[in-house]
C-alpha cells in the first residue's frame, strides 16, 4: 500500500500509551532499529521520507526508509497487533468506527 503523505513517527521507543495514540489518529509508529536513532544516521528532521507499508502489514515487520537524498535505513513497524493494522488502514479508530456504524 503506497499513500502519499502518510504522516508517521520514528522513535527510538514508544511508552504503550504513546504507541497506542498514534495508531489511534491514524498515524504508523516506526522505530528505529536497536541502536540506531536521528543522530547516528544523521537525521535532521528536514528530509523527505518515503515509507511504504503493504497491503498485508505485520505487527513488528521491518519496513525500509528512503530518504530523498538517497540514502535508506529500516526500521520496525510499531502495529502491535491485527487490530492497530485494521485501525490503521481506516485512518484511525473514529473513521473505522464511523464506517462500522454506517
Amino acid at each position: 500500500m503506497l499513500f502519499q503523505g502518510v504522516k508517521a513517527v520514528i522513535a527510538e521507543s514508544y511508552e504503550r500509551i504513546h504507541r497506542s495514540n498514534l495508531v489511534g489518529m491514524g498515524i504508523a509508529p516506526l522505530q528505529f532499529l536497536p541502536g540506531e536513532n536521528a543522530d547516528s544516521l544523521k537525521l535532521t528532521g528536514k528530509e523527505r521520507y518515503t515509507i511504504r507499508i503493504p497491503d498485508d502489514a505485520k505487527p513488528h515487520q521491518k519496513l525500509q526508509v528512503e530518504v530523498d537524498d538517497g540514502r535508506k535505513f529500516s526500521v520496525i513497524l510499531r502495529f502491535d497487533t491485527e487490530v492497530d493494522i485494521l485501525y490503521y488502514k481506516h485512518g484511525g479508530i473514529l473513521n473505522y468506527m464511523i464506517r462500522k456504524m454506517l
